[in-house]
């Protein structure tokens, strides 16, 4: 008699994921401060799962209009799946709207703005605007996970805790075949070459170095775990999104002309993200 397979299997995986900070009570401030920065990457968020932090106002008296937010999430392409933190009272109004409880080290908020440059000696792309904080919300991936989640606005930098321990480095992963839309590959531990085209909507992630000796549509995002010695080298870079150790740059009014579909290294300077012609 044949063996029954098992149906399913349930495992804890190591998934990334945006969480949304929340710091306020005050929906409409929320909502409005999101419509802003979601205008910047319209169709960016596609189905996309977001935890909510709530620890900011975790002493107020206020739960959120938990079923609003999560309708209005939807409108956006983002669908919130949970709570991180929050008041007894705040996770069981979540509880109620369908909405699950993470663990509270799911993250570790630590989120600062600063301006992202991509100017080098030589080269004039368009200006970067410093970002000023805004009081409604923050977003960031999970602790320890690789993710695009990191883009919401060009000018956001997402500061790594201070303990950090970088991954130990595995052997280069090598990808022979182009990436295609909607796929996404990430050398966890490694760096990543890539010899094909990485078509809009596709996604590289790398601890380490990225190498991509074609052109770049979507997005390479490299020190995904806070490596900031990481680097990016491209052959034509005609990106969606460029990103090391959390300084990212979305390309959302299109690239320089003295960078468009040229070979690029991109690196940092400090908190700076440096994208530079490669010499010849």
């Amino acid at each position: 008699m044949a063996r029954e397979e098992p149906a399913f299997k349930l495992k804890i995986t190591n998934l990334s994921l945006f969480v949304l900070y929340v710091n306020t009570t005050d929906m409409v401030q929320l909502k409005n401060q999101l419509d802003t920065r979601f205008n910047k990457t319209q169709d960016f968020f596609s189905n996309t799962p977001v935890a909510l932090d709530l620890s900011a106002i975790a002493n107020s008296n206020i739960s959120p209009d938990f079923a609003g937010l999560i309708s209005f999430m939807l409108d956006h392409g983002m669908h919130a799946t949970g709570v991180v933190g929050g008041s007894a009272e705040q996770r069981e109004a979540a509880v109620q709207s369908g909405l699950g409880l993470f663990p509270d080290t799911i993250v570790k908020p630590a989120v600062k703005t600063a301006p992202i440059s991509t100017t080098a000696s030589g080269i004039t792309p368009d200006a970067e605007k410093d970002s000023q904080p805004e009081l409604g919300l923050a977003i960031e991936t999970a602790a320890g996970e690789p993710n695009s989640s990191n883009i919401l606005d060009s000018d956001t930098q997402l500061q790594k805790p201070a303990s950090q321990v970088l991954p130990t480095f595995r052997p280069t992963m090598i990808i022979n075949k182009p990436v295609r839309t909607g796929q996404r590959i990430y050398a966890e531990g490694a760096n990543l070459v890539v010899l094909g085209v990485v078509n809009a909507g596709a996604e590289l992630i790398a601890d380490g170095d990225i190498h991509i000796y074609a052109p770049l549509r979507g997005r390479a995002i490299a020190g995904a775990q806070g490596n900031e010695n990481a680097r990016i080298f491209i052959h034509s870079l005609e990106a969606e999104l460029i990103s090391i150790a959390g300084c990212f740059k979305v390309f959302e009014n299109g690239i320089p002309e003295n960078l468009r579909g040229k070979p690029v290294q991109v690196h940092l300077d400090g908190s700076d993200l440096i994208i530079e012609p490669l010499l010849s």
